[in-house]
């Protein structure tokens, strides 16, 4: 037999074993499970290897699919081997029905058991991309509002030109609708599709409607979540959406769940599917502090506070989440109408431009939740948004600020990574590519900081953060400056007043 197949019999060998050791699969069923491994790889004989090298699950992963490669069963393509890669996971991933019994079970005992279970799976099954995530470059920089959370996403992986090819050549793609239907679980892939075979929903009620529960593939922070209507419907937010937020802090107490506004420019990337996202992570805007109070007439049992933080947030606390949903929708529809032309707020032309960013999370028996002011309106100055970041930051940050960045986490483009090295060898006075976009910026660096190589990093990484404030700043419709709290007070004074 030849030492190539004796080998991928050893990567099958060991993956089972591995799989067996982690009670992904039981000894009873590891000859069914081998059988379904030869049937993906396009072999028909098996021979029980001596000797297997002990390796990490994934390492046998990785091999399998390199074999696969080799013996042309798939073409060498990044879109074909996550497909091939997540076919091989989803043999060891339990059915639906299987996992979300058992989600259930651990839920009545402990909402945290429930989800340390499905996260442990979802890493274990590589449908959370451990590796690629590991790959991010993160770090955390102080401001005056706090500490920002800095991410450079390096974890997604670029499009092969075969696999942009294939699209093209391809017939049009309606199934699943979106990256975010119900539809993708279990779903094979294509070179229009990442491949879900290994992908599992839990199912949730949320204030009478199904929806589902699982983990972002790229994750962004701990325990990265995302909360998917059953329905294939657009981005809207309403009194039902701050009702759902909070009823999944009541599901899961120890996570924040939070929604991306639902228009154009202040929205998310995806606005066709109505989704919320949380999980475990604590973000700097969470510990941001008060700025003022303040008590609405018609709810004298919320506190109401305006948030110290560069977008404009108003915080709401109760202890009743059907009294705080009623209050936030009061303030979403006093917004949703607000104008104020000496800021630039102006709530309709032709279309609505007022909207909000909602996270709601608990604070021990109360529920919070934070409406995060948000206004699309353009102009002839700012053809990208009057509340987007402006175009002297777009060589950092270009990107809407949704909910993740609204939090306080910049999740900046790939390309810095490469083009910032230029900029830190600029900055040395070594020979350098610097792009043209940064040149400003790294000459006012230059003018104002005592770069060193032993600085020189740490500097970029503060300057860097400082953009990226700037950017958070731009997004605030009611500036942190003596008038724009004015401003704001005027907006809040409204709320309490009840007019």
């Amino acid at each position: 037999m030849e030492a190539a197949v004796i080998e991928v019999f050893e990567s099958v060998a060991g993956f089972l074993k591995e799989s067996t050791v982690l009670g992904d699969i039981n000894e009873t069923d590891v000859i069914y499970t081998r059988n379904r491994l030869l049937d993906l790889l396009g072999l028909t004989d098996y021979a029980e290897p001596k000797h297997i090298k002990k390796q990490n699950r994934l390492h046998y992963l990785d091999e399998m699919v390199k074999d696969a490669v080799k013996r042309s069963i798939i073409n060498d393509t990044p879109a074909e081997r996550d497909m091939l890669g997540s076919r091989i996971m989803d043999v060891i991933t339990p059915a639906p029905s299987l996992i979300n019994a058992a989600f259930s079970e651990l839920l009545s005992d402990c909402p945290k058991k429930a989800t340390d279970y499905f996260y442990r799976l979802s890493q274990n099954n590589d449908y959370i991309k451990t590796r690629a995530i590991r790959k991010n470059i993160v770090y955390r920089s102080p401001t005056p509002f706090g500490a920002l959370d800095i991410t450079i996403n390096l974890s997604k992986p670029e499009k092969d030109p075969k696999d942009i090819a294939a699209v093209k050549n391809s017939p049009e793609h309606r199934y699943p609708t979106c990256l975010l239907c119900m539809e993708n679980e279990g779903y094979a892939g294509t070179p229009h599709h990442p491949a879900r075979s290994n992908h599992r929903i839990i199912r949730l009620d949320l204030a009478g409607e199904q929806w589902g529960f699982q983990y972002s593939p790229y994750a962004y922070y701990s325990e990265h979540a995302i909360f998917l209507s059953s329905v294939h419907k657009p981005m809207n937010i309403s009194r039902d959406s701050f009702r759902r937020l909070l009823a999944i802090t009541e599901i899961f107490p120890h996570y924040f769940a939070g929604s991306n506004a639902d228009l154009p420019i202040v929205g998310g990337s995806i606005l066709s599917h109505d989704h919320y996202q949380g999980g475990a992570h604590e973000f700097p805007m969470a510990k941001a502090g008060s700025l003022y109070p303040f008590h609405m007439r018609h709810f004298p049992d919320v506190q109401a506070e305006a948030v110290k933080w560069p977008v404009s947030v108003i915080r709401l606390r109760a202890k009743d989440p059907d009294l705080l949903t009623d209050a936030a929708a009061y303030v979403f529809e006093k917004w949703r109408e607000y104008s104020d032309e000496t800021v630039s707020i102006i709530a309709k032309t032709n279309e609505p431009h007022n909207t909000v960013t909602p996270i709601a999370r608990r604070r021990g028996t109360d529920f919070e939740i934070d409406l995060a002011l948000r206004n699309n309106r353009t102009s002839e100055d700012y053809p990208d948004g009057i509340f987007h970041p402006h175009q002297d930051v777009h060589h950092i940050k270009k990107e809407n600020i949704g909910l993740i960045e609204v939090m306080g986490l910049a999740v900046l483009p790939p390309r810095l990574k490469d083009e910032l090295a230029e900029v830190k060898k600029y900055l040395l006075n070594k020979p350098h590519d610097i792009k043209d976009i940064h040149l400003p910026w790294a000459e006012n660096i230059k003018a104002d900081k005592d770069v060193t190589p032993e600085n020189a990093a740490a500097v970029l990484q503060k300057e860097t953060a400082n953009v990226f404030l700037r950017a958070l700043t731009d997004a605030g419709v009611f500036k942190m400056t003596p008038e724009g709290i004015q401003a704001f007070q005027r907006f809040t004074t409204l709320l309490e007043n009840g007019s």
